[in-house]
């Protein structure tokens, strides 16, 4: 809801205005949880070109630009959600659980295709930095996990308050 305030002296007037629920959330962009998408859709975009424009057809090649396209495109959407405050329009679904299981699942889907362009690549320097940059995207999904975990499951107490 925006705000207007107004403040009056003998000689000037001010009027300044702030809003709180605007269209995008410009702070979630600057915010660890912001950067880190950022950074895992531009490691998955490398990654993804760097196999897709050597032109191979092996299919554990296909099986690697397949998974990295799609949790890039899955993270993007991520980030533009919340950049956009989409998940406070969109109620009905546990917008923290699906991400978490997303980050789970791509993780390991991230993490196996670069296991077989890593041990395929036959000395192709292309494949060995997508590879790399797929190891690169699969640190920085379990750092995703973990953070997403920590905000799933919270800070529980163990023992019997004292």
């Amino acid at each position: 809801m925006p705000h207007t305030i107004v403040t009056t002296t003998s000689t000037t007037t001010t009027t300044t205005s702030s809003s709180d629920g605007g269209f995008c959330n410009i702070g979630y962009a600057r915010s660890f949880q912001g950067l880190l998408k950022i950074g895992q859709v531009v490691i998955l975009l490398i990654a993804f070109l760097c196999v897709y424009c050597k032109g191979f057809s092996y299919s554990g090649y296909r099986y690697f630009e397949v998974v990295t396209a799609w949790f890039l495109i899955v993270f993007l959407i991520f980030f533009l959600m919340y950049l956009f405050r989409l998940q406070s329009k969109i109620t009905c679904i546990n917008w923290t659980l699906t991400e978490f299981l997303h980050y789970a699942v791509g993780g390991i889907l991230v993490f196996i295709a670069s296991i077989v362009v890593a041990v395929k690549s036959h000395g192709i320097s292309a494949l060995i930095a997508g590879s790399v940059f797929g190891f690169i995207a699969t640190f920085l999904i379990a750092i995703s996990i973990w953070t997403s975990y920590k905000v799933t499951c919270g800070s529980q107490p163990t023992g019997a308050a004292v």
